[in-house]
């Protein structure tokens, strides 16, 4: 399945957004306040919850109408195994969240700059599939997904990436990494989505078939991230309803850009 350049184009869009917001570390004299962190901390977890709902869960279902009342079962199975895919990545990788002291997975000897690029890279992973598997029914002639759908996905997923290549390198320069390693610990975190998103076209003929529980499984992965590591961040410190409020705005832009442009 030959990939055309609308197609790479959209494969490369969130990574751009996250290396956009990874050099913000090059303008930027401190770290982001306890408040702005939340802030944009709670935007991308909106903008996630509604990619998995309008972008994948909801076309999952609509692809598994010949069901009958089994249509929700593609979009079930999908979700658990992306929730439990996560899950195990968690278990497996050992990683540092921004803002916490203990790290999670494994006991390891890696610093904590590596293991705070591996907590972000370890949800950049199911973006990434997302993003894939959409641009991979768009290149099958799926009559049910257009190239503007999967450019809507592609571009949803960069915005909620902007603020999260800011949040890994502007706390790196604030513990003492140059500027430059910064930037480029940003960049790196965000390089999986784009080599996610090309294994999964790649594998296309025989992911397509299985397109509905692809789109789920990226759900249920997207999900995961945001009720395990985002939203406990967005919450940090002292009451307040910023995080709330930034998750609710990312949730309606990502929705009226599906619903308006998909």
């Amino acid at each position: 399945m030959p990939l055309d350049l609308h197609s790479l184009a959209g494969v490369l869009i969130p990574f751009a957004g996250t290396s956009l917001g990874a050099a913000g570390v090059l303008f930027l004299k401190r770290d982001l306040t306890l408040g702005l962190r939340r802030g944009l901390t709670g935007f991308a977890a909106g903008v996630m919850v509604a990619a998995s709902i309008w972008s994948l869960l909801i076309p999952a279902i609509d692809r598994s109408a010949s069901l009958g009342t089994w249509a929700f079962f593609p979009a079930a199975a999908g979700f658990w195994c992306g929730i439990l895919f996560l899950l195990a990545l968690d278990r497996l990788i050992p990683h540092l969240h921004v803002g916490s002291e203990e790290a999670e997975g494994p006991r390891s000897t890696l610093s904590k700059t590596t293991m705070l690029v591996l907590a972000v890279t370890i949800h950049n992973i199911p973006e990434g599939m997302a993003v894939g598997a959409v641009f991979a029914g768009y290149l099958s002639g799926d009559s049910m997904v257009t190239l503007g759908g999967a450019l809507v996905l592609s571009l949803g997923i960069a915005i909620q990436n902007f603020p999260e290549g800011a949040i890994i390198s502007l706390p790196l320069r604030a513990e003492g990494v140059s500027r430059g390693r910064a930037l480029w610990y940003g960049v790196l975190s965000g390089i999986v989505e784009p080599a996610a998103a090309l294994i999964t076209i790649l594998g296309a003929a025989v992911l397509v078939p299985a397109l509905p529980y692809l789109l789920s499984f990226a759900a249920g992965a997207m999900l995961y991230v945001v009720v395990e590591e985002l939203i406990p961040e967005m919450s940090e410190g002292p009451h307040s309803n910023i995080g709330t409020l930034t998750f609710a705005l990312g949730f309606t832009v990502m929705m009226i850009l599906d619903v308006a442009l998909g």
